[in-house]
């Protein structure tokens, strides 16, 4: 059976050698920076600044990083002069993070009491 291709770029996956389509995107969201910038395009467009600002001053240089892989990733895209949004695919994907968000919402409630 052939390995199955990289759908997180060029590079390899990291932590595995099949690259099968699971793998490859729990190391794209395991990136540095990747699930919040996710998370801050959940409700709207935001300028790469806005973005930054919004990500507690994330350097630009990883900023722009994890934009590039996420555009490649079909996840984000550029709309010229609103800034970054999720795409149909990353609202998708940001639709199967809400049942965790719940969850931490009542972890955190119970752990804080």
């Amino acid at each position: 059976m052939a390995k199955q291709a990289d759908i997180a770029g060029k590079r390899g996956v990291r932590g595995s050698r099949t690259g099968r389509p699971i793998m490859a995107l729990l190391d794209l969201l395991g990136r540095r920076w990747t699930l919040r910038i996710i998370w801050e395009l959940r409700q709207e467009p935001l300028t790469s600044r806005a973005l930054r600002t919004a990500c507690d001053e994330a350097s630009p240089t990883v900023v722009q990083a994890r934009l590039s892989e996420l555009r490649e990733a079909g996840l984000v895209e550029l709309m010229p002069g609103d800034g970054y949004r999720l795409t149909p695919l990353g609202r998708e994907l940001m639709e199967s993070f809400l049942p965790l968000h719940h969850f931490a919402e009542r972890w955190s409630k119970r752990i804080a009491s």
